[in-house]
């Protein structure tokens, strides 16, 4: 039984001497925990703190002033828009640069004051569909404490105000018609990292890199071939995504397959460099996995997936500027259910190919390097 212990202890010293003594190691050992914490404590929220809205207010009366003020007093709610036309609608939702749009029609004030029943119409992004539910219910309890004022001062028995509910993109606000869209860059993107980071670190790990070396490819041609299966992969498997979201869920896709590839072939490039770089820094595929899990959680973080980028503090609003899963699941979304064309899908484009060329000319120099 001791000499089973000693040698357990013998083997617990050697693994954590080839931890501390290997300066990558230890980096990987002590930081990733603090990032994750600090991304989890401050990116990760489920609390409303920011609803951009827009008013289309028709009645311009005391009564719709109130509402909306109790509305702009939460502190949660901040209004980016008055609204002038009905038509105005569509653009502040489809820019996402609204989440809720408010519609009291011209009789609003009137009916009250005749005791009647005022309808105030919300209307909801239903692209973000736990988000805009959250919403509602919030604008829901405002208007409950409306009611309770108003039918206090005026004697009424009956509530005055009823809320009609519409949901845009995603009529009966079902979180899977946003989540399985999203999936398709979220899986696609730690499928295709870990594959590309693999493939050089599994080669070094088998002996077989030299052998590579002594070959007539350069390093660049070497590079392509490890990229083009990655990305074939890549690809394959946000084909199969799509496939389940359409004939199993039954999630209708309102694009086209056209506009979509595009995106997604730059969105698999950009993960292939994140993981050819990885991998050329990596001298073992134990190292290229750890590598590879410490960026997948911060991509996923700051994604968008889980929590409204606009939540997040400020400094981590940045950082998913050079998230390439940011943009994917933009590009799956508003495409998927939306139906947009590749024109307003530009500002999502480009940053992913710039994205994908520095991480491939940084992963193609590292590789050379290391060949020399």
């Amino acid at each position: 039984m001791w000499a089973s212990l000693s040698r357990i202890a013998a083997l617990v010293r050697k693994e954590l001497l080839g931890i501390l003594k290997d300066p990558r190691s230890r980096y990987s050992f002590l930081l990733p925990p603090i990032l994750q914490c600090l991304i989890f404590g401050y990116a990760a929220t489920y609390d409303l703190n920011n609803v951009p809205y827009a008013v289309l207010d028709q009645d311009h009366s005391a009564a719709s002033r109130e509402l909306v003020g109790r509305m702009d007093g939460t502190g949660v709610f901040h209004r980016v828009a008055n609204l002038v036309r009905a038509e105005d609608i569509a653009n502040v939702i489809n820019d996402k640069s609204a989440l809720l749009v408010i519609h009291f029609g011209q009789d609003f004030e009137r009916n009250l004051l005749l005791g009647k029943q005022a309808d105030v119409e919300l209307i909801a992004d239903g692209r973000n569909s736990n988000t805009a539910a959250i919403a509602t219910g919030y604008v829901g309890a405002i208007v409950d404490g409306f009611n309770a004022d108003w039918q206090s001062d005026h004697g009424l028995s009956a509530p005055p105000i009823r809320v009609t509910m519409r949901s845009w993109y995603n009529p009966w606000l079902e979180t899977r018609w946003t989540m399985i869209p999203s999936l398709i860059g979220t899986i696609t993107l730690i499928q295709t990292m870990m594959f590309a980071a693999m493939s050089v670190a599994r080669e070094r790990e088998q002996g077989t890199f030299d052998q590579l070396l002594v070959t007539p490819l350069r390093p660049f041609e070497i590079m392509i071939g490890k990229a083009l299966p990655a990305m074939l992969i890549g690809l394959v498997q946000a084909t199969t995504i799509l496939l389940v979201a359409e004939l199993w869920f039954r999630i209708p896709f309102q694009g086209s397959l056209l506009t979509l590839y595009p995106g997604l072939i730059l969105f698999v490039l950009a993960a292939v460099g994140i993981g050819l770089f990885v991998s050329s820094i990596s001298r073992t595929m134990q190292q290229a996995m750890l590598y590879a899990f410490v960026l997948i959680m911060p991509f996923a973080l700051l994604s968008g997936l889980t929590t409204p980028i606009a939540n997040m503090p400020e400094v981590f609003q940045y950082f998913t500027l050079i998230n390439p899963l940011r943009y994917a699941i933009t590009i799956t979304q508003r495409v998927y259910l939306e139906g947009i064309g590749i024109g307003r899908l530009l500002p999502y484009l480009w940053p992913m190919a710039l994205i994908a060329t520095f991480t491939l000319s940084a992963a193609t120099w590292m590789f050379r390097n290391r060949v020399q």
